[in-house]
């Protein structure tokens, strides 16, 4: 009888990709996913450090599983990601049913800790290596097998339906230490993966069914450029136009970007490359040089606008959104309201925004002239009014336009499907369609958040 994994993923999309492969590590020693936590014979957590408000969801969550395992002492609990590399053997003390603490670099480990677990050893033992933070991932572990061969990246029938949208991980860690961020430490220095591997796995992702392939990394820009696996001849640019050759691809998307990496090779892509879909998440952080400055991030704001009218000069239509924390250490109100005036110039289509929180390890967190909780409320409740209102404007610009959208939802005829640039669009159809389809819709309404449209053609 198989046994059932109930894997919960908190974060970004790296976590999303991370939580697939593990998925397909537990799949070969025989465990089976499943919908519901309750149904579990393992519940793990794949975690997300970087803001304060997501470790703590994870920790609440761990107390529910307290009551779970209770009702059923069998069941296993394992936490992995940026909170069980940052905590380590900390969260055994703090949540001692926990069964296995599986850091960034262990996860391709886990079959071996769970045979190891199952055998008797101490959870705290199995866990052990978790002080290893900046050893380089192993990347050949994720995809190859014993004998060197490519195993499937992730199921393409997963959970029954053949997934027409994929993630392929081009690289891991990030080299740029900014005072705020807990990534290098979480995840360790950049390393990028071999141009070979992933053109490997995309072509067979294709083969299975996908038509959407998003590149992955904390810093796609300086893919093949640090501690390269990589061929160190390809930069990031070179990269797309190889997985862009692969025949299959509708639509080929990337994140994250640093601005100070964004080459002018990496802006001509969206001119030359039809597939590349013209939408770029560009984190800004701070609209203030003084507030960049502290943050440790290596661009200015006027070196930043130049890359936008840069990157706007190769694709007049590119739809931008962005990161922006409010309430940094020593931010005065004229540093925000120069956050304020980059988000009205550059009219981002949307927008990420937070408050700043200490993270663990972070220089950040030792830096006084901490901005007060009430005054950080009142920031992110100004910039995000401002965005949406932002938001709308750049939506109404799309009515009576007709668009291709790619299907992602259909029940019973009522649709949401998505634009190439990133916009949410809703339609009925009198066809049926399955998600991956590509038609045609005139936009007839627009949202803060999504469009409405009508059904054009295939």
């Amino acid at each position: 009888m198989s046994k059932r994994v109930f894997i919960k993923t908190f974060g970004c999309q790296m976590n999303e990709r991370d939580s697939e492969i593990m998925e397909q590590l537990l799949a070969s020693c025989g465990y089976v996913s499943v919908f519901d936590m309750e149904e579990a014979d393992f519940v793990l957590l794949n975690t997300c450090s970087i803001r304060a408000k997501a470790e703590q969801k994870v920790f609440s969550l761990l107390g529910q599983l307290r009551k779970q395992k209770i009702r059923n002492p069998g069941l296993l609990v394992g936490v992995a990601g940026c909170v069980a590399q940052q905590e380590g053997r900390k969260i055994f003390k703090r949540m001692p049913h926990v069964d296995l603490v599986v850091g960034t670099q262990q996860f391709y480990q886990l079959p071996s800790m769970l045979m190891r677990l199952e055998k008797g050893e101490s959870n705290r033992e199995i866990s052990c290596n978790l002080e290893s933070s900046f050893t380089i991932p192993p990347f050949q572990k994720y995809y190859l097998g014993q004998e060197g061969q490519a195993p499937s990246p992730a199921p393409a029938d997963r959970h029954g339906l053949v997934e027409f949208s994929k993630f392929v991980t081009i690289m891991q860690g990030c080299n740029n230490f900014c005072s705020y961020c807990v990534v290098p430490h979480t995840r360790g220095r950049e390393v990028s993966r071999r141009i070979s591997d992933i053109v490997e796995e995309v072509t067979l992702l294709v083969s299975r069914g996908a038509k959407e392939i998003t590149l992955l990394g904390q810093n796609v820009n300086s893919y093949g450029s640090t501690n390269p696996v990589a061929d160190t001849t390809t930069g990031f640019a070179d990269l797309l136009r190889r997985v862009a050759e692969i025949p299959g691809i509708k639509r080929l998307r990337f994140t994250s970007s640093n601005p100070q990496d964004l080459s002018a090779c990496l802006m001509q892509c969206f001119k030359d490359i039809d597939i590349l879909c013209p939408h770029f998440h560009l984190p800004a952080q701070s609209g203030s040089n003084s507030v960049l400055k502290k943050m440790g991030r290596k661009y200015t704001r006027e070196l930043y606008l130049e890359k936008v009218e840069e990157l706007r000069s190769y694709c007049p239509e590119i739809a931008l959104s962005t990161d922006i924390i409010v309430g940094f250490p020593g931010e005065s109100d004229q540093d925000f309201e120069q956050t304020m005036g980059l988000l009205r110039t550059v009219r981002y289509h949307g927008s990420f925004s937070f408050k700043y929180s200490d993270r663990p390890g972070t220089r950040s967190a030792d830096f006084d002239q901490k901005v007060d909780e009430n005054i950080k409320g009142e920031r992110l409740q100004c910039f995000q009014k401002e965005q949406d209102r932002i938001s709308l404007e750049r939506n109404q610009e799309m009515v009576d336009r007709t668009m291709e959208v790619m299907i992602e939802h259909n029940q019973d005829g009522t649709i949401k499907s998505r634009t190439s640039s990133n916009h949410i669009v809703h339609f009925t159809s009198p066809l049926p369609m399955v998600p991956g389809d590509l038609c045609q819709v005139r936009i007839t309404h627009a949202g803060m958040h999504s469009l409405n449209g009508e059904y054009c053609s295939m």
